[in-house]
């Protein structure tokens, strides 16, 4: 449930930079930012270590930029805000099922 948490944890900041990049899609010399929480939670899952929850870093993409200096591609962000979403409802999907098996074992008790 640990790494449950941990992946809810990371696609929210992830919709929450997908969001911001697509705020300031008419800003000159904005870079998109981009959130990837997935190889470090599963490094720490391989490890045996406890998954941290925390905030991940936000790198700035170095895809090309407009001749404004922006790089925000709609298309890109709306790709990735969709993701974003169906990966979100599967990590919730995931961790309702664990709840419902507690919740069970509680009451057969």
């Amino acid at each position: 449930m640990t790494a449950l948490h941990a992946s809810l944890t990371g696609l929210q900041q992830r919709q929450r930079v997908t969001a911001d990049n697509i705020a300031n899609i008419q800003t000159p010399g904005f870079l998109a930012g981009r959130v990837d929480f997935e190889s470090t939670l599963q490094a720490e899952i391989v490890n045996g270590q406890v998954p941290a929850g925390g905030q991940r870093s936000v790198t700035r993409s170095m895809d090309p930029t407009r001749t404004d200096g922006n790089n925000v591609n709609l298309d890109t962000e709306t790709v990735i805000a969709t993701e974003t979403g169906l990966r979100y409802q599967l990590s919730i999907s995931a961790l309702d099922g664990k709840y419902a098996l507690l919740r069970s074992a509680l009451r057969t008790q």
